[in-house]
């Protein structure tokens, strides 16, 4: 059996990675570009293994082609009295993303069609993208909309789209076997917390933790790429190597608030993937909500995809899409807490022990071993058999080579980590072995 993994996450672990998310914060980023770049080589001071990969632009992935590299500088509106409003550097949510360069001057009407708010939030700035259109545009909270005066207005956006590449970083940990665990995260969104920040660094956390290991049963593959365009170039670099190795994966995304726990599915539903991450929330968190996958929304619709058919699935705490500040200005770094990513960074760790430590059991006996010699049973019969005795019983009763240890903690309503101790004594006494 592995050794032991110490799953008491220290909380300091919640403050530095919301430390990591401050940094990462302003950075301006898209589904490729500098911005891109930047926040990789600010991964790279944690994760020293990780690789940079660059994909030229116009190169067909499938039934995509990776588009003109996208950089901004500035960007502001001068109204007709002069004043700079939806100021790129004020933030860069002001501007849609993927805007093509404008410098000129248009009257409120002409402008309408190209700003973008949200009424039922009119305090916050709408987070908008046009990657495969061309198209400029403004973001701006509600209220400041209302307040547009007629009369001629100044529109500057300083950026270029320009033959370049899609960046993604890749990190590849080596284990006993060559079996891996697949995890992904994007990093194309802007300053946004939850549904941006909270997947990378979340995911830097466990990809030290499981360097840190003295020993690893599976091998790890851990991908910080642009969301979909991102998850498809990779695919189509990696598939067949991907369906041959994976075993389970996690999209991680959406794991840093502190308001409840998500969990959504595979296609196909009954992966490993999906048992570990329904057996732990229910667990730590048996209040989740369990979604569907036509709830889907990120990236578990590349690698679940028909002809990739991935044993991927997301623990999310918020899901996209549904809370209120999706997609907006006030998604910040207050939303995301460090309490909210240590828990979340906790409850994917328990995926992976869990991962690392389920194993097909077979006892080695025929019929019910002599436990009382072995101090596996009382030897007096004084009364009821506390739980420890019960489950070394139960444990061999399932032990048929045929069912793993995960499948028998679900039977025995226990978490599987509670259980590890006991295989471990069962495999001394050579009772059990492991398929």
């Amino acid at each position: 059996m592995l050794l032991p993994v110490d799953l008491a996450a220290d909380p300091a672990d919640g403050v530095a990675m919301h430390q990591l998310a401050t940094e990462l914060f302003p950075i301006c980023r898209s589904i490729t570009g500098d911005g891109v770049r930047q926040t990789l080589q600010i991964l790279q001071q944690y994760l020293p293994q990780l690789t940079r990969h660059e994909i030229p632009s116009g190169t067909r992935c499938f039934d995509w082609i990776i588009p003109p590299e996208w950089n901004i500088r500035d960007a502001y509106m001068v109204t007709p009295d002069g004043r700079s409003i939806a100021r790129f550097q004020d933030s860069n949510l002001h501007v849609v993303n993927y805007s093509i360069p404008v410098d000129t001057t248009l009257s409120l009407d002409e402008l309408r069609p190209h700003l973008h708010t949200l009424p039922n939030q009119p305090d916050a700035i709408p987070y908008i993208t046009s990657y495969y259109q061309p198209y400029w545009g403004f973001c701006l909270s509600h209220n400041e909309y209302l307040s547009l005066q007629p009369g001629q207005y100044w529109v500057h956006i300083d950026s270029t789209l320009v033959p370049g590449s899609l960046t993604y970083g890749e990190w590849l940990l080596p284990g006993e076997q060559q079996e891996e665990i697949f995890l992904s995260t994007y990093i194309c969104h802007p300053s946004l917390g939850n549904n941006e920040l909270s997947g990378p660094v979340v995911t830097t956390w466990l990809a030290r933790w499981l360097a840190s290991l003295p020993r690893r049963r599976y091998s790890y593959r851990v991908v910080f790429i642009p969301e979909t365009i991102g998850a498809i170039v990779y695919l189509s670099r990696h598939l067949e190597q991907l369906r041959r190795r994976v075993v389970a994966g996690f999209n991680i995304t959406c794991i840093g608030d502190e308001r409840g726990w998500s969990y959504l599915p595979s296609r196909q539903g009954d992966t490993l993937a999906d048992r570990v991450a329904r057996h732990v929330l229910h667990h730590l968190y048996p209040d989740f909500t369990r979604y569907s996958f036509l709830d889907r929304g990120s990236d578990e619709r590349q690698y679940c995809s028909p002809g990739v058919d991935l044993p991927v699935v997301s623990v999310m705490r918020s899901k996209y899409g549904c809370y209120p500040e999706y997609h907006t200005s006030k998604d910040d770094l207050t939303l995301i807490t460090p309490k909210g990513l240590h828990e979340g960074y906790r409850a994917l760790q328990h995926c992976l022990d869990a991962l690392e430590h389920n194993h097909v059991l077979q006892t080695t006996t025929i019929g019910e071993p002599q436990l009382g010699r072995r101090g596996l049973r009382p030897t007096l019969s004084t009364g009821p058999i506390d739980s420890f005795y019960r489950n070394v019983s139960h444990l061999l009763a399932f032990a048929d080579g045929r069912t793993d240890l995960l499948q028998i903690a679900d039977t025995l309503q226990q978490p599987l980590w509670s259980l590890e101790p006991l295989v471990d004594r069962l495999l001394e006494e050579q009772l059990l072995v492991m398929r």
